[in-house]
């Protein structure tokens, strides 16, 4: 599947386009044991079994991976997560974001399935790794879903919440061998206030207080009627 990516004013080249070959879904990614069991217990409401470990690595195809800003979902029970996404691209990491977007109804029978039958929207715009890893922990990711007519916050939080990207990608390489080009990786996700929900309207951002840049993509999702 192939990508394209701008990347920040300045950069050479300023745009790039990433063939994804390897995609990878991480979970339970938290460091905060506490906010994991949360977690945990929260799917648990929707009849989601625990993770057989933490953190643990779904593959997922890489035809799931899109730009697109309307995508096509099966019955109405999906939602979006925001998540970092690391992608490697001539021998040097980027980080954009994506949506884990997922079906909860089937998430109650097979975690697994559940991650690999929707598609993954991703922004259209990257950074250099090497230009944000040290402030990594600051960099504040948001997403929101439309309910009543109106968008209303749906995930706050840093990246501090998670692990970093080393560990990640040590554990990654442990369990499913040494990243190439074109590997991909979303990084898990924060919490959901007012919990887990389906919705049909999905944005999110991930922001650099330092300097004041954001990756931003927003994306609707059309229901497939489910057909016996």
């Amino acid at each position: 599947m192939k990508l394209s990516f701008e990347l920040p004013e300045g950069s050479a080249p300023s745009t790039l386009s990433f063939e994804a070959r390897h995609l990878v879904i991480a979970g339970w990614t938290g460091r905060d044991t506490a906010a994991i069991e949360h977690h945990i217990e929260e799917l648990a409401e929707l009849g989601v079994p625990a993770p057989s470990a933490v953190p643990l690595f779904y593959r997922v195809a890489t035809q799931q991976l899109s730009q697109a800003d309307v995508v096509q979902v099966v019955g109405a029970d999906t939602s979006g997560e925001v998540e970092p996404l690391l992608f490697l691209h001539g021998g040097e990491f980027f980080v954009s974001i994506g949506s884990d977007h997922t079906d909860r109804a089937l998430e109650a029978h097979s975690v697994a399935l559940s991650k690999q039958i929707c598609v993954k929207p991703v922004a259209r715009s990257a950074w250099r790794l090497a230009d944000v890893q040290e402030r990594w922990d600051t960099l504040v990711l948001r997403s929101w879903i439309e309910e009543g007519g109106e968008w209303r916050l749906y995930q706050e939080g840093t990246l501090a919440a998670l692990r970093p990207p080393a560990d990640l990608l040590a554990r990654c390489a442990a369990a499913d061998g040494e990243p190439a080009d074109g590997f991909a990786m979303t990084c898990g996700t924060v919490g959901a206030i007012g919990g887990i929900r389906p919705a049909a309207r999905f944005r999110m951002e991930l922001v650099d207080e330092h300097t004041g840049r954001r990756i931003a993509h927003e994306y609707r999702a059309v229901s497939l009627p489910i057909v016996a």
